[in-house]
């Protein structure tokens, strides 16, 4: 089975990955900062990195630094998740070996899940992955795909519903509950139920 490592500090972003890659069929291990991201590259070999890019200890660009310096895990694709959306950031992450670079605020969970499989090279599904050589371009998410915006836990931002036609209330990303839902906030569990047979 595929397996994908999460680097994210954002323990609800991190939910979120997790629940919807799980869904496609990966294997997920999760690394809350660059330093423990390290240790666990090289024990799990991770096929994919998904990593933030601002987290404590090590940031995600050293972190990545290293992953292509080190002989055992300088091959593993990597995807680059941040806030920073200038293009001399987005430039440091490709010259350091970021096989692509993603805005939070500019793609929804569909388009990470796209970006997945289009960096693995797996479309026809995770449990018969084959390797691919080269990098390919970010695929559009497909018309029916709900898109949920991914941003950093202090942004407050409007939650689209995954069912059509109907709202769901807005709250901040970072005040959400991952074990039950109220009028009032989003749980994870909830926001991702809907995205679990989007594919």
């Amino acid at each position: 089975m595929t397996k994908i490592m999460l680097v994210e500090d954002d323990n609800s972003l991190r939910e979120i990955y997790s629940i919807r890659l799980t869904a496609e069929g990966y294997a997920i291990v999760s690394a809350g900062d660059g330093e423990e991201a390290l240790a666990v590259a090289v024990k799990e070999r991770p096929d994919l990195i998904i990593s933030d890019v601002m987290m404590p200890k090590i940031s995600g660009f050293d972190m990545l630094d290293i992953l292509r310096s080190t002989p055992e895990t300088q091959n593993i694709k990597v995807i680059m998740m941040t806030a920073l959306s200038s293009e001399d950031q987005r430039e440091r992450g490709e010259s350091l070996g970021a096989d692509r670079y993603l805005v939070k605020s500019q793609v929804g969970i569909e388009d990470v899940v796209n970006a997945v499989h289009d960096v693995l090279g797996d479309r026809d599904g995770a449990s018969d992955m084959t390797t691919a050589g080269g990098q390919g371009s970010v695929a559009a998410p497909t018309e029916a795909a709900p898109v949920v915006p991914i941003v950093d836990a202090a942004q407050e931002v409007p939650v689209v519903s995954a069912t059509p036609g109907v709202a769901e209330p807005e709250a901040p990303l970072g005040s959400m509950d991952t074990t039950s839902s109220t009028t009032d906030t989003v749980g994870a569990n909830d926001l991702t139920a809907g995205l679990g047979g989007a594919q």
